[in-house]
């Protein structure tokens, strides 16, 4: 079977697709990769390639949905089918770059945890069962990261590029999948994204906010375990 590589959000570690990890790697090669060395999504996309099996396939949430996507532009011939949830394959707006500017002030003083508390775990999930329990591992994930990767991270996501031109390119099994009431990055969005790339697959989980892998793991995992298969022909 076909490696599976997994790509985190932001200020994510592998505890986000703990789910996923331990569905998956009973029976394939699970490989997670940490998007924390650069500041930049074409170099993040260069270690993931040094590190990951010469083929495999490519799951990225968020801002490792956007790195995917650079990976696939870089060395397509080793992609052998891409999972994009919850991402953005835009550049970024010009109000999203001016809010990250007292962002990554904040964190330079010192105010991670504020500024994760504050201004953007509001916004990662839909109210329900397990909501405090998700947030509280998000805090947990993105304080044990720290400050610098806050730094490097937002710098990468506000300079990247639009990847529209790479996903009109894309030949290999894709699956687009988004929580049904992501405010982060919305269903529309997802579904540009899908018609982008020839014979995609779409998927919109109900319940499910930003972090569906999370909030919806077990119907997450069985779209991802149909994917897989495909991949796998």
């Amino acid at each position: 079977m076909i490696p599976l590589v997994l790509l985190p959000g932001m200020m994510c570690s592998a505890q986000l697709f703990h789910h996923q990890i331990d569905c998956f790697s009973k029976d394939r090669a699970v490989q997670f990769s940490p998007l924390i060395a650069h500041d930049d999504i074409g170099r993040l996309a260069e270690d993931v390639l040094t590190h990951a099996p010469t083929e495999f396939a490519l799951c990225g949430l968020s801002m490792g949905g956007i790195v995917a996507m650079e990976v696939i532009r870089q060395a397509p011939e080793r992609v052998r089918g891409l999972a994009l949830l919850d991402t953005n394959h835009l550049a970024e707006l010009d109000s999203v770059k001016q809010r990250r500017i007292p962002q990554i002030e904040k964190v330079k003083a010192g105010g991670l945890l504020e500024v994760m508390r504050d201004e953007m775990k509001p916004n990662y999930l839909v109210d329900g069962d397990g909501k405090a329990e998700i947030l509280d591992l998000c805090l947990q994930m993105a304080l044990a990261l720290g400050g610098d990767v806050f730094i490097r991270q937002s710098i990468a996501l506000r300079d990247r590029t639009d990847q529209s031109g790479t996903l009109r390119t894309v030949k290999v099994p894709t699956l687009v999948l988004c929580g049904e009431e992501d405010r982060l990055c919305p269903v529309e969005k997802h579904q540009l994204m899908a018609t982008l790339v020839e014979g995609a697959t779409l998927k919109v989980i109900e319940g499910a906010g930003h972090l569906p892998v999370l909030e919806q793991a077990e119907i997450v995992n069985g779209f991802l375990g149909q994917w897989l298969h495909e991949c796998d022909q």
